[in-house]
């Protein structure tokens, strides 16, 4: 089939996946989640091809680190469906309910958005992330992943495929698989409902640029942290290395450090960073401090390393790790380390981003780890979503209006 035939299908299926029982949304995640475990060696092999590729295309180190799939990473995928199936229903259930004075009883019922094109680059588990959710969500979902992944992507496609054959309508799950198919795609807005880019700034500028219906992007993660001077000691090495270095090429690690100049363990921090292999790019308070740190551009403070690089700003008020903030901020997620109520009120209301975490790492800012199960991505647009988008995220709400014979 060509692209619009297989977006006239996925249309097509959309009032038959609305209307499916609860139960059928579960068997068909539960097959789903079998079926992958029962094809584990054979996703790995897929998924070996495209690593091999990788590596002979010098593709980077964040890259390679997206792309790769393991025994545990593939099994979490199968429980990621199981999990999401166990969850509330979320089709057709009422939110809100109100009586209006004539008698008129109002309901507001969670609904699908409809068909959803979803463009992605690197990461293979999105495939199973996207199908599994939007299964939950009775939408129908387009995915069209970078070639850097084909291989693993087709596999695990074909493997949800045959899962839900017999138990979802045709077409609820599609896969695209050429660049030329993604200029089709983002024309087709009489079929296509919404569309969602993830992955770097240019793949999410030509959507945005090109696409003919509403976009939710899932831009870069930019993610500053700010330590304030009475930040308890205790968790603050521990908070950064781990949203630094424990997968640095992700979009919720770490990119640039804000130290208040009279936190006392700031010398600490960056000898910290230094001894776990992280080059240091800092301001000259941040030079005078620490002998391995190299001068930070106004550039190096506006980039996604997605590796073992940082930025660091020594400040000496909290107002102006907030400036310094709201300059190169790219709304995703954003982290301070106090103990003062009113500092932390002041971080929150003065920044505007997907995720304000307190006290805690920047890699929180994620769907499983907030409860959603899965993630579709996580959007830094705040229509129709504003963070990791599960389930609930994808889908809309309209107004249901009881009456016994009332006229206007």
């Amino acid at each position: 089939m060509n692209v619009i035939e297989i977006a006239q299908l996925a249309k097509s299926s959309t009032t038959k996946l609305q209307a499916l029982p609860e139960e059928q949304r579960h068997m068909a995640l539960e097959s789903i989640a079998e079926a992958i475990q029962n094809n584990i060696n054979a996703i790995l092999d897929e998924n070996k091809k495209d690593l091999d590729e990788a590596k002979k295309h010098h593709l980077s180190t964040a890259m390679i680190d997206r792309l790769s799939l393991s025994e545990h990473s593939v099994l979490s995928l199968a429980n990621m469906c199981r999990e999401v199936a166990d969850q509330e229903q979320v089709v057709g259930t009422i939110v809100e309910q109100f009586k209006r004075p004539n008698g008129l009883v109002i309901q507001k019922q969670r609904i699908p958005i409809g068909v959803i094109g979803m463009i992605f680059e690197s990461r293979p588990n999105v495939i199973v992330d996207g199908a599994a959710l939007a299964i939950k969500s009775g939408n129908a979902i387009i995915l069209k992943g970078g070639k850097e992944a084909q291989n693993t992507n087709r596999k695990l496609f074909d493997i949800i495929s045959h899962a839900i054959e017999r138990i979802l309508p045709q077409g609820s799950v599609s896969l695209l698989e050429t660049r030329e198919d993604v200029s089709e795609m983002l024309k087709l807005h009489n079929f296509i409902d919404l569309m969602v880019p993830r992955g770097g700034s240019a793949l999410v500028d030509f959507v945005k640029k090109n696409a003919t219906m509403p976009v939710v992007a899932h831009d870069k993660g930019l993610c500053h942290l700010y330590v304030h001077e009475d930040a308890e000691t205790q968790i603050v090495i521990p908070i950064i290395l781990n949203a630094k270095t424990q997968r640095p090429g992700v979009c919720n690690a770490l990119e640039s450090l804000i130290l208040h100049e009279k936190y006392p363990q700031n010398k600490n921090i960056l000898e910290a960073l230094w001894a776990s292999g992280v080059e240091l790019r800092g301001c000259p308070k941040t030079q005078a401090l620490y002998p391995h740190v190299i001068s930070a551009t106004e550039k190096d403070y506006d980039t996604e390393y997605l590796d073992k690089i940082i930025s660091i700003k020594i400040v000496s008020h909290q107002s102006h790790a907030i400036s310094h903030i709201q300059k190169h901020s790219s709304h995703h997620t954003e982290a301070i380390l106090a103990k003062d109520p009113l500092v932390i009120e002041e971080f929150m209301n003065a920044l505007d981003a997907s995720a304000i975490i307190v006290n805690a790492s920047t890699r929180f800012n994620d769907g499983g780890e907030l409860g959603l199960g899965a993630e579709l991505g996580i959007s830094t647009s705040k229509l129709h979503s504003y963070g990791p988008m599960g389930a609930k995220e994808m889908t809309t709400t309209r107004f249901i209006v009881n009456g016994n014979g009332q006229i206007r």
